[in-house]
C-alpha cells in the first residue's frame, strides 16, 4: 500500500489537503462547551405548599405522587423530603434510560394525579438534570439608591431576560431575587366594631367589585357584544372607593373601613450582591453552542445594558468559561512548546532541519483531521475531549519520530529514497499498529464504567481513538510522502556518522549496557524489586477527584437551625457580609427559598448560600477564618459548611447521597417513630460515631389546640375559628387582579405583632353580633418536632449518618439493633456506589490487560514476549508515583490521564524494541558463521543501538514540552500539573526500562527456549 501511494505523491498530498480543508470547515461548526452534554439520569419533582407543615406535605402531596410514579420504567431509586412549605422527590434512573422519554412520562403521570392533590396547590414542577443546566455565568442586577426594586424586577423579567435569551447559543435564562407587587388591605378594627361590621364585609365587597362575567354576550340586531362588568378594580384607589353596606343600612366607601396600599409581596427568599439586595440572572447555554462565542456576546450585551438602563448596576460573576479557556490555552501551549522542543531535539539528534518541518506539518494536520471524527460521533470540544487529544499527542510525536528515524536509517543503509520510504514504513507498521491497539485496549474499556464516569470517558475514548487512528494514517501515508517530496531533490546521502551530541549519548549508553549485562542477574533482581516498591508508593499518595486548584473563591452554606423568617435570614447574612466588607473582591448570596426554575436542591427559608471571590489565595486564607469567628460568636447553633467554591466538575460529580446512611422504617405503623422513643434507642446504637439524618433533625414549633368544649358552649363553629386563624396568621388572598398575564393579588395585611398578643386582641363574632376574644378558644404550646419527613420507595424512613472510618464493619449490629425494636433496617450511601465502581474498575482493568496480552501475543507469535511488555508497566507507574509523592501531588483524574499517556509511550517503545530484537535475531541466526547464542547477544546489542535514538527523542521531546507547565501559574496549570508529574516520572524510569530492562528480560525469559529451537 505504501509503495502504491508513494508512486502518486501529488495525488496523496492533494487528498490530504482536501481532507484538511474539509476538517477545518467541520471544526468551525463543532460546539464548544465546558463539559459534554451528559444526561444525568435524575429528575426532581418540586412541590410548593404555602403554610403547610412537613407532615401535611408528606401525607397530602408527596405520598400520592410517589404512589403515582412507582411504576416508571427504569426507575432505580426514589427519595422524597418534606420540609416546611416545600417538598422534593428525587427520581434516579438506570443509565440506559432515555431521559427525554422519562421526562415526558413523569409529566404525564403528574398530570393524571393532579386531581388527587389538595385544591389550590400549584402544579408540581418537574426538573430534568443535565450538564448543560450548569450556568455558564451569573449576571448581577443591582438597583441604585432610590430606585423602585419592583420596577427593576419587572425590567429583569420582561426586558433583560428576553434580550439575553435572544443571544445566539443561550438556551435558558433563570432569575432569582424577583420582587412582586401586591395590594394589601388593612382593616380598621375600631371602625368595623363601631359599625357592627366584620372583616367579611370588606372581603365580600372587594370580591364583588372584582368579579367578571366570562363568556356572556348580548345580541343587538345583527351585532353581538360580549359583556364586561364596569365594577372591575385595578388600583388601590378603585378598591377604596368600593361601597360597603353596614348593618344599619348605611353605605360607606371601603377606604373609611380599611387602608389599601401597594406593597411588596412577602419574600420567601432574597438575593444579595455584597450587602445590597439585588437580582441574579443565570445564563445557560445550548448543548450545540460555542462557549467561546457566547461569552463575548453576553459581555457586549451587558455593556449595552449599562448604557440603556443607567438606574441599574450590572456585574458578571462566576464565569465558568475560565476552565475551558485554561484547557484550550494549555493545549496550545503544549503544541507550541512541543513543536519547538521537537525541532531542537530532532536537530540535535538528526542534524537536518527538514525532519522537524515534516513533524511540524504532521502534528497540526493530525489534530485537525481528528476533529472530523468528533463531527461524525457528535462530540463537542470540551475539557474531557480536549484531554483525550492531549493524551494522544505524545503517541503521535512518538509514531512520527519512529517512522522518520527508520526511513533515515534505511536510506543510510544504501537504499534509494523511494525504497527507503517504503521499507522504513513497512518494517515498523505492524509494531506501530500493535502499540496503538494496546493503548486503546487499556483505555477504551473504561467507557463501560457505570454512572457518570463511563459517560464522561466516552468523549475521551473517542478523542483518543480518533487521534491515534489519524496518527497512524499520517505516519504511514503523509510522513513518507513528505519525506519523499522534501528529499527528492537531494540525492546526496548522509555519511552515516552521528553528530557529536548523539555520539556522546551513544558512548554513555554503551557503558551502561556493558555494566548491566556484566551483572545480569543482580540488575534483573534490582528491577524486579523495584516493581513492588514502586507500586507500594501509591499507598502513600492521597486520592482526590480533581487536583487541588488554587481557587480564589469560596462558598459558605448555612442552616441557621432556627425557625426564622426569610427577612431575619437576610438580615443575618447582611451582618455577616458587612463584617467581611473590604476583605473580598466580590460576594453574593442566595438567601432562603430560591426562585430558579432549574434549582433541584433543598429550598428552605432557614438556609443561605454565600459566595466570596478574593484577590489572591493569601487574602482568602487570611480572611476566611473571620467567618468562623463571626458565626461562633453570634450564632453558635448554626450548621454551616465553608470551603472552596465548586466548579462545573465538582457540581457534576457531587452526589446527593450521604456517604453511609443507616435507615429504618417502623414496621408497625406508616409514620415516623416518635421523638420520645427514638432518643433512648439512639443511645443504644452500635457505634457512637454518627449524626442525625434529615428525618431526625428537630426544630421548634408552635402547636395550636382548639378548646372544643368552649366552642360548643358559646355556639361558635370550628370552621369560623379556623378561618379567623388563617386570616390572622396566613397570607389570606381576597382576590386577584388579572391584566394581560400580569397577576396582582389583593391580600389582607398580615400583622407584625407577636401571635400571643394577636390572640389576646383579636375578637371573633357570633351570629347574634356578640363577640369574644379569640384567645379564649385557642390553647398554644411550644414544641419540638421533626424538621423533615423523609421517604423512599418503601415509605417513610428515619436515619443516622455513620461517620466511622469503616462504617460497614458493624452492618450486622445495625440490623440486630433494628430487629430488637421492630424496625426494618437498610444501609445506603455513596460508600456502596464507590465499592461498586472499584469492583467494576478492577474488572475492566483486568480485561484491558488481557486484551493487551492477546494483541501482543498475536504480534510476536509468542506467549512469553508479551509478558516483558506487561512487566515494564509497573516500573513506569512506580516512577510516576515517586515524582507525584516528591511533588506533594495526589492521585486524581488528571494524574490518572498522565499515567495512561506515559504507559502508551512506554508500551510503544517496548513493542518496537522487542520487534527489532526478533527481526535482527532472525537475520543473524540465518548466518552459518554465527551461533544461536551469539545471534541473541548481537541482536540485543544492535537493537539497543537502533532504538536508542527514537526512544530518547520521544522521551526528551515529551518531557521538555511539559516542563513549562510546572513553572506556569493559573487555573490551567494547576489542573494539568499532576498529569505532567505522572508523565515525567513515568518516562524517566520508562526510558531506562526500555533501554536496559527489556533486553535483560528478553535474555532471561526468552533465550533458553529459543536457543534450543534454533
Amino acid at each position: 500500500m505504501v509503495r502504491f501511494l508513494l508512486a502518486r505523491p501529488i495525488a496523496v498530498f492533494m487528498t490530504f489537503l482536501a481532507l484538511m480543508v474539509f476538517s477545518f470547515i467541520v471544526f468551525r461548526t463543532l460546539p464548544i462547551s465546558l463539559l459534554p452534554p451528559i444526561d444525568v439520569p435524575q429528575i426532581v419533582v418540586k412541590v410548593n405548599y404555602p403554610n403547610a407543615s412537613p407532615e401535611a406535605i408528606e401525607q397530602n402531596v408527596l405520598s400520592t405522587i410517589r404512589e403515582g410514579l412507582i411504576t416508571l420504567n427504569g426507575l432505580e431509586e426514589m427519595d422524597s423530603k418534606a420540609g416546611s412549605e416545600v417538598g422534593t422527590i428525587r427520581l434516579t434512573f438506570d443509565y440506559s434510560t432515555k431521559m427525554e422519554l422519562a421526562y415526558i412520562d413523569v409529566n404525564e403521570k403528574i398530570d393524571r394525579i393532579t386531581n388527587a392533590l389538595p385544591e389550590g396547590l400549584a402544579r408540581p414542577e418537574v426538573i430534568r438534570i443535565n450538564t448543560s443546566d450548569i450556568p455558564v455565568a451569573r449576571v448581577q442586577v443591582v438597583p441604585k439608591e432610590g430606585v423602585d426594586e419592583i420596577e427593576v424586577s419587572l425590567l429583569a423579567e420582561n426586558v433583560l431576560k428576553k434580550r439575553i435569551e435572544q443571544l445566539p447559543g443561550v438556551s435558558l435564562v433563570d432569575i432569582n431575587g424577583k420582587k412582586e407587587r401586591i395590594i394589601t388591605v388593612e382593616p380598621k378594627e375600631e371602625a368595623l366594631r363601631a359599625l357592627g361590621m366584620t372583616q367579611q364585609n370588606i372581603i365580600s365587597a372587594i370580591q364583588s367589585g372584582n368579579s367578571e362575567l366570562p363568556g356572556i354576550s348580548v345580541k343587538d340586531g345583527q351585532f353581538r357584544y360580549y359583556l364586561r362588568l364596569a365594577t372591575r378594580v385595578d388600583t388601590p384607589t378603585d378598591i377604596e372607593s368600593l361601597p360597603v353596606a353596614a348593618a344599619s343600612g348605611a353605605i360607606l366607601p371601603l377606604g373609611r373601613l380599611a387602608t389599601v396600599n401597594y406593597q411588596s409581596k412577602e419574600m420567601l427568599g432574597y438575593h444579595l450582591f455584597g450587602s445590597k439586595e439585588a437580582l441574579v440572572i443565570t445564563v445557560h447555554k445550548q448543548a450545540a453552542a460555542k462557549m467561546n462565542e457566547l461569552m463575548p456576546e453576553l459581555k457586549a450585551a451587558l455593556e449595552l445594558f449599562k448604557t440603556d438602563y443607567p438606574q441599574v448596576d450590572f456585574e458578571l460573576t462566576q464565569d465558568q468559561s475560565n476552565l475551558l479557556n485554561a484547557a484550550i490555552s494549555n493545549l496550545q501551549t503544549s503544541l507550541l512548546f512541543g513543536g519547538l522542543f521537537a525541532f531542537g531535539v530532532l536537530f540535535l539528534f538528526m542534524k537536518d532541519y527538514r525532519l522537524p518541518l515534516i513533524i511540524g506539518v504532521s502534528l497540526p494536520s493530525s489534530l485537525l483531521i481528528s476533529f472530523l471524527v468528533f463531527y461524525f460521533f457528535d462530540i463537542s470540544i470540551n475539557i474531557i475531549s480536549l484531554s483525550g487529544l492531549a493524551l494522544g499527542i505524545g503517541m503521535l510525536i512518538d509514531n512520527a519520530i519512529i517512522v522518520l528515524d527508520n526511513i533515515t536509517r534505511k536510506r543510510e543503509a544504501g537504499l534509494s529514497l523511494f525504497e527507503a520510504c517504503v521499507a522504513g514504513v513497512d518494517e515498523v507498521m505492524s509494531a506501530l499498529v500493535s502499540s496503538v491497539l494496546t493503548t486503546l485496549s487499556v483505555f477504551v474499556p473504561l467507557v463501560f464504567l457505570s454512572g457518570i464516569s463511563g459517560a464522561l470517558f466516552f468523549d475521551q475514548a473517542v478523542a483518543v481513538a480518533a487521534i491515534l487512528s489519524v496518527s497512524l494514517a499520517v505516519a504511514f501515508i503523509l510522513l513518507p510522502m513528505l519525506y519523499f517530496l522534501f528529499f527528492s531533490k537531494s540525492q546526496k546521502l548522509d555519511d552515516g556518522r552521528e553528530g557529536p551530541f548523539f555520539s556522546a549519548v551513544l558512548r554513555l549508553y554503551e557503558k551502561g549496557y556493558s555494566a548491566v549485562f556484566a551483572h545480569r542477574k543482580i540488575v534483573l533482581a534490582v528491577f524486579t524489586l523495584l516493581i513492588p516498591l514502586g507500586l507500594g508508593i501509591g499507598y502513600l499518595l492521597g486520592t482526590t477527584g480533581l487536583p487541588e486548584i488554587e481557587k480564589l473563591d469560596a462558598t459558605l452554606e448555612i442552616d441557621w437551625n432556627e425557625p426564622i423568617s426569610a427577612l431575619e435570614n437576610r438580615n443575618r447574612v447582611i451582618a455577616l457580609m458587612k463584617s467581611m466588607e473590604g476583605n473580598y473582591e466580590k460576594a453574593e448570596a442566595d438567601v432562603g427559598v430560591r426562585q430558579f426554575l432549574l434549582f433541584d436542591g433543598e429550598n428552605s427559608i432557614q438556609q443561605s448560600l454565600l459566595y466570596f471571590l478574593f484577590s489572591s489565595v493569601e487574602e482568602k486564607n487570611q480572611h476566611l477564618p473571620k467567618i468562623d469567628f463571626f458565626l461562633a460568636a453570634n450564632y453558635p447553633g448554626a450548621n454551616y459548611t465553608l470551603g472552596d467554591a465548586p466548579n462545573a466538575f465538582d457540581q457534576l460529580f457531587s452526589s446527593s447521597l450521604p456517604y453511609y446512611e443507616v435507615r429504618w422504617k417502623d414496621l408497625a405503623q406508616k409514620k415516623p417513630v416518635e421523638e420520645k422513643k427514638v432518643d433512648p434507642w439512639l443511645s443504644q446504637f452500635p457505634t457512637s460515631e454518627w449524626e442525625r439524618g434529615p428525618g431526625l433533625q428537630k426544630e421548634a414549633s408552635v402547636v395550636f389546640t382548639l378548646k372544643a368544649d368552649r366552642l360548643a358552649t358559646y355556639q361558635i363553629p370550628v370552621e369560623q375559628v379556623q378561618e379567623q386563624l388563617s386570616r390572622l396568621f396566613g397570607s389570606f388572598t381576597i382576590t386577584d387582579i388579572r391584566r394581560f398575564g400580569e397577576v396582582t393579588p389583593i391580600r389582607l395585611k398580615e400583622s407584625q405583632e407577636r401571635f400571643e398578643d394577636l390572640l389576646k386582641t383579636t375578637r371573633i363574632n357570633r351570629s347574634d353580633s356578640s363577640s369574644y376574644i379569640l384567645g379564649e378558644f385557642v390553647d398554644y404550646r411550644y414544641d419540638d418536632h421533626y424538621k423533615y419527613v423523609t421517604a423512599d420507595k418503601g415509605g417513610i424512613y428515619q436515619s443516622v449518618l455513620v461517620t466511622a472510618e469503616e462504617p460497614h464493619a458493624l452492618a450486622s449490629d445495625y440490623i440486630k439493633w433494628g430487629a430488637d425494636k421492630n424496625l426494618g433496617i437498610s444501609m445506603v450511601g455513596q460508600y456502596f456506589k464507590d465499592r461498586e465502581n472499584i469492583r467494576q474498575l478492577i474488572g475492566i482493568l483486568a480485561i484491558s490487560v488481557l486484551l493487551l496480552y492477546f494483541i501482543l501475543a498475536a504480534q510476536f507469535e509468542s506467549f512469553i514476549q508479551p509478558l516483558i511488555v506487561v512487566f515494564t508497566l509497573p516500573l513506569g507507574i512506580g516512577g510516576a508515583f515517586l515524582v507525584l509523592l516528591l511533588a506533594g501531588a495526589s492521585l486524581n483524574v488528571m494524574s490518572a490521564i498522565g499515567l495512561v499517556v506515559m504507559l502508551g509511550i512506554m508500551v510503544n517503545d517496548a513493542i518496537l524494541k522487542i520487534d527489532t530484537i526478533n527481526r535482527l535475531r532472525k537475520e543473524y541466526v540465518e548466518s552459518p558463521t554465527v551461533s544461536a547464542e551469539a545471534a541473541l547477544e548481537m541482536a540485543l546489542h544492535k537493537a539497543g543501538q537502533i532504538r536508542l535514538k527514537p526512544i530518547l527523542m520521544t522521551s526528551i521531546t515529551t518531557i521538555l514540552a511539559l516542563i513549562p507547565i510546572i513553572f506556569s501559574s493559573g487555573l490551567g496549570a494547576d489542573l494539568q500539573r499532576p498529569l505532567v508529574y505522572s508523565v515525567i516520572g513515568g518516562l524517566t524510569i520508562g526510558t531506562l526500562t526500555a533501554l536496559y530492562f527489556v533486553p535483560l528480560a528478553y535474555w532471561f525469559f526468552v533465550s533458553k527456549k529459543k536457543l534450543k529451537e534454533a
